[in-house]
């Protein structure tokens, strides 16, 4: 459907406008309406654990301008390795040069109003829905019926709160392998109207929503020859539901630590299932990487943990006291603290999972760390080893890398699904070189927006190791604390504190890395960090301190352009915003020209090398639907933001994928429907309204997507 909407004035609103309190509860965990669990100083863990113990006995007892290096050389990744029929097609590299390099020629559409329940896309495009929650996947499984709906029948169907997606081809053209992340439910509009308490849910309500999250790898089929999008075939070989019984191994150094022994596995060795999985990433050799996100709201009574340190790292995870929102540990030992209290030590890492074999065991790798993983990012050194970008995603957290032990043999299956399993751990420190008082001058309230003197926010940074061959590089950790207490472990190597590190992800065309930074509303305010050259913005236009509402993007560039430099230089991309707030920043280009974009969140990448950023909360900055956006990297238009779609009334857009081909821009729909805020009946005009994946394409002309 064609964009009908004329351009708005756009508002600046609440922190609730378009999504209500229960569901950000959902989501996160209510992160933003807590205190940052980072309340480090870059101290020493003994240091954090003291002072959790205190507080706790206390409430108990009183009641000039970078260049960035040139992008010859950028490692693509090589396609997967053959098994029976697959067949991976590795992005074609471009070299840096004007505008039509870049090949993006649509037209922009209009900001769309958050209520809006629509998938509204370009002129010339359209798009159908490849599968949606409840969709049999499995053989034996029933047709969705939300009146008769049961935790057997959901582990056979596609789930809940579709997030990341990865395409995997098999042989030919126009099949494939689609995976697809499960991030979190929401009870209150997944069940009949009327049938389900938040304050007292059932059994076989609670069991359903564990059923409901994981992850679904399904066959998808193109429905015509080119140009067109693709549906799912509920009756595939390769056709599997990853849920939070699924039996996982633990790997790497911390696997069989004693705070990852449970009752049900002493061995500390074995999990079942994955939590709150976000964004991922693709390997070489053809697996998917997914990250486990706000695992911390799911467990209850950290109050009643008695082990100080335990408690203390907890807590500095953002566990919290009393019942949880869910209440899972009503019916299941394993998410109440009193019970279980290192049941949580076993969640908030990645996870690999091979989606060409059905009876994969699925992959807990401790060594990139533990933290919130929105995903991981996966490139080659310039050596073969495998390096993994990843953001630790809440406010003033921090950006990882993993560079692995070992050499990616191109045609070694076997030996590449265990690098992963050793390797160095580093957390990044970005250093500006601007003076403070420019920084100052940005954010003055009177004139905002003076950008420094040399024209950008930009500096060089360092990837401090955390583990480093073998060894624990942080006084008073071990190898396995470091992977365990990840966060704790960075804050005493005095990484840099960021806005929300979201997706990180390289460009196999120009080999930089692009981070999302979503937000940190409470960046400036009160005793928490202020601003600083990589997190500039602490200020709205009107001077009242609200720290950074709309987020930005970071463009890193190891040294030598090869991901396995442990230095960097950096510089902001984009400073997001309605562009005529004069804080925002498009990479230098005219304000005037381009989209407002705000929450950047997952980030991908068509195959010349342009950026496409999905967003997630645009309707609680800007009043406006969440979208997707295209921005090229390079040339003239380098910067110029244009929105390329909306999502219906209440939901967030994630993804973004294509097709080998770039024919087909796969978008997944994340809830839709707010029924406080935003009502949906997408995308069949029926509650409850469905999360699902539809896949984008063009109706005449040249196919690919942008053009």
């Amino acid at each position: 459907m064609t964009d009908t909407h004329s351009r708005p004035s756009l508002p600046l609103v609440g922190a609730h406008a378009g999504r209500s309190r229960r569901t950000c509860a959902l989501k996160c965990g209510d992160a933003c309406f807590h205190e940052p669990p980072n309340d480090s100083d870059n101290g020493y863990f003994a240091d954090v654990v003291q002072q959790v113990v205190s507080r706790r006995s206390l409430l108990k007892g009183g009641g000039s301008m970078l260049v960035l290096g040139a992008t010859a050389g950028a490692t693509t990744l090589p396609a997967a390795p053959a098994a029976a029929e697959e067949v991976a097609t590795a992005a074609t590299a471009h070299p840096e040069g004007g505008n039509s390099g870049t090949g993006l020629r649509f037209t922009p559409i209009e900001p769309t109003p958050f209520y809006v329940d629509d998938l509204i896309v370009p002129k010339g495009y359209d798009s159908i829905v490849t599968i949606r929650w409840g969709d049999p996947v499995l053989r034996g499984a029933p047709e969705f019926d939300v009146e008769r709906q049961s935790a057997k029948a959901q582990a056979g169907q596609f789930g809940y709160n579709a997030d990341y997606v990865a395409y995997f081809p098999l042989r030919g053209s126009r099949r494939g392998l689609l995976w697809v992340n499960h991030e979190y439910t929401i009870p209150d509009i997944m069940f009949v109207p009327g049938t389900y308490s938040a304050d007292d849910p059932t059994r076989e309500q609670v069991d359903i929503e564990l059923q409901a999250h994981g992850g679904t790898i399904v066959m998808v089929r193109r429905t015509g020859s080119r140009g067109t999008g693709y549906q799912y075939r509920p009756r595939s070989r390769y056709n599997r539901r990853i849920t939070m019984t699924t039996p996982m191994e633990i790997t790497g150094a911390a696997a069989g630590h004693e705070w990852l022994r449970t009752s049900a596995d002493p061995t500390g060795t074995m999990v079942l299932g994955m939590l709150n999985n976000c964004a991922g990433g693709m390997t070489p050799w053809g697996t998917v990487l997914t990250g486990e996100e706000n695992f911390h709201q799911y467990f209850a009574n950290n109050d009643l943990v008695t082990d100080p340190e335990v408690l203390a790292i907890h807590t500095r995870y953002g566990l919290t006291e009393g019942e949880s929102d869910r209440k899972w540990e009503r019916f299941h030992d394993r998410f109440d603290l009193a019970q279980e209290p290192h049941e949580p030590f076993r969640f908030g890492y990645i996870v690999e999972i091979d989606p060409y074999d059905p009876d994969f065991v699925p992959r807990k790798h401790t060594a990139l760390g533990r933290c919130k993983h929105e995903g991981a990012g996966p490139a080659l050194t310039d050596d073969g080893r495998v390096a993994a970008y990843m953001g630790d995603d809440e406010t003033f957290e921090y950006v990882y890398k993993f560079i692995s032990r070992r050499r990616y043999r191109r045609n070694d299956r076997k030996h590449n699904l265990r690098l992963l399993e050793e390797g160095d751990l580093y957390a990044a420190r970005f250093d500006g070189d601007s003076p403070p008082e420019e920084l100052e001058r940005y954010n003055d309230w009177r004139d905002p927006g003076q950008m420094p003197s040399d024209g950008e926010f930009d500096g060089r940074g360092v990837w401090l190791p955390l583990v480093e061959g073998g060894e624990s590089k942080v006084p008073g950790f071990t190898v396995a604390q470091v992977l365990i207490n990840t966060r704790a472990a960075a804050d005493a190597a005095g990484a840099t504190k960021m806005d929300r590190p979201e997706d990180v992800q390289r460009n196999p065309v120009n080999g930089r890395v692009y981070m999302s930074m979503t937000n940190n509303v409470d960046r400036g305010v009160g005793d928490n960090p202020g601003v600083d050259e990589a997190n500039p913005r602490r200020i709205d236009k009107n001077g009242v301190i609200a720290g950074n509402k709309y987020g930005h993007v970071v463009e890193l560039q190891d040294n030598g352009n090869d991901a396995g430099s442990t230095t960097f230089r950096w510089r902001l991309f984009l400073v997001c915003g309605d562009p005529s707030d004069p804080t925002t920043y498009f990479a230098g280009v005219d304000r005037e020209d381009v989209s407002p974009i705000a929450a950047p969140d997952n980030v991908a990448f068509d195959n010349r090398g342009n950026l496409w950023i999905a967003t997630d909360g645009q309707q609680l900055t800007i009043g406006r639907a969440d979208a997707f956006h295209a921005v090229p990297v390079r040339g003239d238009e380098r910067g110029r933001v244009r929105q390329f779609l909306s999502v219906p009334a209440g939901a967030e857009a994630c993804g973004p994928e294509f097709s080998p081909d770039n024919e087909t821009l796969f978008v997944a729909v994340q809830h839709p429907g707010d029924p406080e805020v935003a009502p949906s009946v997408w995308p069949d005009g029926q509650y409850p309204p469905r999360p699902s994946v539809a896949s984008i394409f063009k109706t005449s002309g040249n196919p690919r997507i942008g053009t």
